[in-house]
C-alpha cells in the first residue's frame, strides 16, 4: 500500500483530494492518505512516516512564511525517493523561481482534470526509486528555530517562549538572532513586513 501525504492550507481542497484518493477506481493499488495544513507537521511526517508521495500546495502557505527558503525542509525531506507533486492554487514569481531550483516530480495548477492528475500520480509512484539509506535532512531552520519563529510571529513574549522551551530568556534572543541571519532579515521588524511579490496571489 502506497503512502501519500497531502499538504494544503485549504480545508475543502485537502479533504476533497483525500476522499478522491481513497475512493478512486483508477489506481491499481490502495493508498494510505494522511493530510495536514501545517508545514511543521508536514516536515515531521516526512521524516518519520516516509510517504511514497507528497502532494502539496505551497502557494497557500506564502502568507505564513517570512522567506521562501523556509520551504527547504519540505524539499530536503522528500529528497530523491519521495515523489513531490506541487498542486498549486496560484503562482508567484518568487515561488516559481525557487521551486524551479528544487527537486519536484511535477508542478501543476489545481485546475488540472482529475483524470490527468490520477495518471500523473500513477506514473510518479511507478517511477519512484526504492527507499535506501536514511536521508540527510538539511533544512534552513532547525525544528526548535521553526517553533520559536512560529511563536514569535504570533506575538508571544520572550519570557513565555523561554518557559515553553525550558530555556533561558537570553537563549531566546540568541535563537531569534540566528533566525534573522538565516532568513536574511535586516532587523527584528523586517521579518513581519510582507513582501508584495511573496504575498501576490
Amino acid at each position: 500500500m502506497y503512502k501519500i501525504l497531502l499538504v494544503d492550507r485549504c480545508h475543502f481542497s485537502r479533504t476533497g483530494l483525500e476522499s478522491w484518493l481513497n475512493h478512486a477506481e483508477d489506481f491499481a493499488a490502495p493508498f494510505h492518505v494522511t493530510a495536514t495544513d501545517h508545514l511543521l507537521r508536514a516536515r515531521e511526517l516526512l521524516i518519520q512516516w516516509q510517504p511514497n508521495m507528497v502532494i502539496a500546495d505551497l502557494h497557500g502557505f506564502m502568507g505564513d512564511i517570512h522567506h521562501v527558503n523556509q520551504f527547504s525542509s519540505i524539499f530536503a525531506a522528500c529528497g530523491n525517493t519521495t515523489r513531490l507533486i506541487l498542486l498549486q492554487s496560484s503562482s508567484s514569481d518568487v515561488l516559481n523561481d525557487y521551486c524551479s531550483q528544487q527537486i519536484t516530480w511535477r508542478i501543476v495548477d489545481k485546475t488540472i482534470p482529475l483524470r490527468e492528475l490520477g495518471q500523473m500520480i500513477g506514473k510518479a509512484l511507478m517511477s519512484r526509486p526504492p527507499f535506501g539509506e536514511p536521508k540527510t535532512i538539511t533544512p534552513l531552520l532547525t525544528l526548535r528555530e521553526e517553533r520559536i519563529l512560529e511563536w514569535w510571529s504570533v506575538g508571544m513574549s520572550n519570557e513565555e517562549i523561554a518557559r515553553k522551551m525550558g530555556i533561558a530568556v537570553k537563549t531566546v534572543y540568541t535563537y531569534k538572532r540566528n533566525i534573522r541571519m538565516k532568513l536574511g532579515a535586516d532587523n527584528r521588524f523586517s521579518l513581519f513586513v510582507p513582501l508584495p511579490e511573496m504575498c501576490a496571489r
